[in-house]
C-alpha cells in the first residue's frame, strides 16, 4: 500500500519535468513573430505566438512550433506536418525553404 502511494506523486514529478523539459525546444522565436511579405510581393505571411498565416490569395492560418531552424505547421492538428526550413533570419529579411524546395525571400 506504502509503494502505490508513493507511485502516484512519483509519475506526476516525471510527466511535470518532462514537459518542463521540452518546452523551451517549442518557444517561438521572437524574431518570426510579425508581418512578412514576399519579395515578389505575391504572398504574404503573419506569424503570431500561436498562428502561422500565409495569405498567397487565400489566408489559412495554421498552428505551428518551431525545432532548431524548421518551422513545423499543421492545420487543425492534422498530420503530417508541413516543413518550413529557416535558411535565413534576422530583423528584417526571412527566408524559407517551402516543403517542395522552393526557396522564398521575405521581408517586413
Amino acid at each position: 500500500m506504502k509503494h502505490k502511494a508513493l507511485l502516484i506523486p512519483t509519475i506526476g514529478l516525471m510527466l511535470l519535468v518532462f514537459a518542463c523539459n521540452r518546452a523551451p525546444e517549442h518557444q517561438v522565436n521572437k524574431k518570426l513573430v510579425g508581418k512578412w511579405q514576399s519579395k515578389d510581393g505575391e504572398t504574404k505571411l503573419e506569424i503570431s505566438d500561436k498562428g502561422f498565416t500565409m495569405d498567397d490569395g487565400k489566408p489559412v492560418t495554421e498552428d505551428y512550433f518551431v525545432t532548431n531552424d524548421t518551422i513545423f505547421t499543421s492545420y487543425q492538428g492534422s498530420r503530417p506536418f508541413t516543413k518550413f526550413l529557416i535558411k535565413n533570419l534576422d530583423d528584417h529579411k526571412l527566408t524559407l525553404f517551402y516543403p517542395d524546395s522552393d526557396v522564398v525571400e521575405f521581408s517586413r
